[in-house]
């Protein structure tokens, strides 16, 4: 991830890297040096804002530090293990003046960007209700690392991967009051690291119900959004990443013409996106949130209400 934010700012011409701190330091990016500690990178006077890409439970220890130090702060997701370390980090973040936002990227993504205007245009009428898919396959050895100890993740895929598609379900519903959740470990069997997740929400003020299955025993890899709306559906099926492994983003948009028992549809339209640019996108909204205060990025109260649903789902 670190690779990936400093390749976007290099490109974006709005700033440029000049330290990078790692414990395996490889090559450091053109023009930056190789700092010998987070904490002479949170302290050099030459730098205006910080990225954090690091494994879990270093995100909120580290984003204070940063905030405390003057530094704007991008730090990946989760922004940490619980709602109350939220509102810590929230606290720090008003005193301090700085930008903070998270790495919710899926959000940036130029499939999910066209759902978006969809839903806010009201062109289609209100959501009914979503249906979020995301899994993937993983072998014994994805956890040799901190992801297998539950100090260091703070949870299993549901704050590993799932939290995206919650993430989603805020972005283009807004909040949920109400939730359901069963939580699994069946599989890899390991103490606080659960392989599956089923949840459901429900808002009492809109009505809107969102279901969502984040799961590592997917067998193959998956991401689905369906929206259902009043006057038609939004059907997202493939996510375009790095890897390839989620295929390319094929969206499909059906409207309905008019309401009846039957229900008559117009032709549906269908758009494939075979690039991701939503990394360029993210990184460049950070930069120009710092330079023009125009930022609409995911902000630390958006961040809470993610992390409030999470602690429900998991029973805290």
């Amino acid at each position: 991830m670190g690779h990936i934010r400093a390749q976007a700012v290099r490109e974006s011409g709005q700033g440029d890297v000049l330290a990078v701190y790692d414990p395996t330091p490889g090559t450091a990016p053109a023009g930056a040096t190789f700092a010998e500690s987070p904490e002479h990178i949170l302290g050099d006077p030459r730098l205006d804002a910080v990225f954090i890409c690091t494994p879990n439970y270093m995100n909120k220890p580290l984003t204070i530090a940063g905030l405390q130090a003057g530094k704007h702060i991008f730090c990946e997701k989760p922004p940490a293990f619980t709602a109350a370390d939220v509102e810590e980090i929230r606290a720090v973040e008003r005193s301090s003046g700085r930008l903070l936002r998270y790495g919710f990227n899926h959000r940036y993504h130029a499939s999910i960007q066209r759902i978006k205007q969809i839903v806010d245009s009201k062109e289609m009428g209100r959501i009914l209700w979503m249906r979020g898919r995301y899994g993937k396959e993983v072998d014994a050895s994805f956890f040799k690392g901190w992801r297998a100890t539950r100090e260091l993740a703070g949870g299993g895929i549901m704050l590993d991967q799932g939290i995206h598609m919650l993430d989603l379900f805020l972005f283009l519903g807004g909040d949920f009051d109400e939730v359901q959740a069963m939580v699994s470990n069946l599989y890899w069997k390991i103490d606080g690291i659960e392989d599956n997740v089923f949840a459901n929400f429900r808002s009492s003020r809109s009505g809107i119900c969102a279901s969502l299955h984040s799961t590592m025993t997917q067998w193959r890899y998956l991401f689905s959004l369906e929206v259902f709306l009043e006057q038609g559906a939004i059907i997202l099926n493939g996510l375009k990443t790095s890897s390839g492994a989620y295929g390319d983003e094929d969206l499909a948009i059906k409207r309905t013409r008019q309401k009846t028992h039957q229900g008559t549809f117009d032709a549906e339209e269908r758009i494939t996106y075979h690039t991701d640019t939503s990394w360029g996108t993210e990184v460049m909204s950070f930069l120009e949130g710092i330079t023009t205060g125009s930022d609409k990025m995911q902000s630390s109260s958006e961040a809470l209400k993610v992390m409030t649903l999470i602690d429900r789902i998991y029973g805290k």
